[in-house]
């Protein structure tokens, strides 16, 4: 592992957040943008697959070592989200830190994307980025001002666009299989979902269930997303009571770390499927869940809809209905993953890890 460290910050303030053991990432760089003075992390997790893919996180934390630890994380997550998903590409992240009482205006958001760009030229294809929270189609068009390893540029720039629509398809997929693995049936139609997080995915993923006559409660940290519940005759309520709603599905599709052992310890649903990364607090949640009998399918499966669509859709010639099936594909490995965690009394999260270590495994 290469670690490229930049800012000033004495080694004794280190993060809780970041993870005790040594990471087994390829590389990290941590480095100081010279434009804006934002600390930039862009963590390869692995290229045993291919080039690492993974998008640009821009946003705010209390303290650079708790980017540097969500890079970490993400990273790692990418990795085996793309070897689940069968594509030929390796894990990565990127994250710009938005230090506590900084604001960016249009000039020093460019600013960060070029220093984005320098820092994944830097790493000489190792890694390729791609929009995520706090980012978008037409930031990366910024950052490919510097570098060629990045995708998502706007259509109207000769990209695909962002993958919110193939990302909340894959979800959609996904939660039919779980409803027909817990209840027997794939139909939304009735049951109640509690969907938490109405960004881009979380919105669409909201008007496809409402289309397909389900029942929801929704809830977010933007006040202004309540215009939506209204238009869809959805119930809105405070991010903190969501997981005390009785439902169906809960729908976890905002920031990660939600599943925490108190969250799960309050849930009254069935089954938990969304499209947020990293929805366990810890990995013991997995076990948590299993206890409760709560169905919960990994988040890095069934949020692949985006990667399998940037990976996919850029390449020469791609068929957009092959495209669609794959996505749809989604569905399947979940439902593959379900059974597997009950026929050999594992967590879903262990079913979900094995098909994507068999896959790294075969690529040694």
């Amino acid at each position: 592992m290469t670690i490229i460290h930049a800012p000033a910050t004495p080694a004794a303030e280190v993060s809780a957040a970041l993870p005790t053991e040594a990471p087994e990432h390829e590389r990290v760089l941590i480095t100081r943008g010279p434009r804006s003075g934002l600390t930039i992390i862009v963590a390869v997790h692995s290229t045993r697959l291919g080039q690492a893919l993974g998008g640009a996180r821009l946003w705010r934390y209390g303290h650079w070592t708790d980017a540097l630890a969500d890079a970490l994380r993400l990273s790692q997550a990418m990795t085996m989200k793309n070897a689940a998903a069968g594509l030929a590409r390796g894990g990565g992240k990127s994250v710009i830190a938005i230090p506590p009482g900084v604001s960016l205006d249009e000039r020093s958001t460019r600013d960060a994307m070029l220093d984005l760009g320098d820092a994944v030229e830097s790493l000489g294809g190792a890694y390729m980025t791609a929009e995520d929270v706090g980012t978008s189609a037409e930031l990366m068009a910024v950052v490919h001002e510097r570098t060629e390893h990045v995708c998502g540029l706007p259509a109207d720039q000769g990209g695909v666009g962002e993958p919110a629509d193939a990302t909340a398809a894959g979800v959609y997929a996904s939660i039919r299989a779980t409803l027909r693995h817990v209840f027997g049936s794939d139909d939304p139609a009735g049951r109640h979902f509690v969907v938490v997080g109405l960004g881009q995915v979380g919105g669409r993923l909201a008007r496809s269930l409402a289309k397909a006559g389900a029942r929801f409660t929704v809830t977010d940290v933007a006040a202004a997303k309540r215009a939506l519940a209204d238009e869809l005759g959805a119930t809105w309520v405070e991010p903190g009571e969501a997981h005390l709603v009785e439902a169906d599905v809960f729908v976890p599709c905002g920031l990660g770390g939600v599943l925490t052992h108190e969250v799960v310890d309050a849930l009254r649903v069935r089954a938990v499927v969304g499209a947020a990364n990293n929805q366990l607090a810890s990995r013991d949640v997995a076990g948590h869940l299993t206890e409760r009998r709560i169905v919960w399918a990994p988040d890095f499966v069934v949020n692949a809809g985006g990667v399998i669509y940037l990976d996919v859709a850029g390449t020469p010639g791609a068929d957009q209905a092959a495209l669609d099936a794959r996505i749809a594909g989604i569905g399947d490995t979940v439902a593959s993953v379900l059974r597997s965690a009950e026929e050999h009394g594992t967590t879903t999260l262990a079913a979900a890890e094995r098909i994507a270590r068999e896959r790294l495994d075969a690529a040694r």
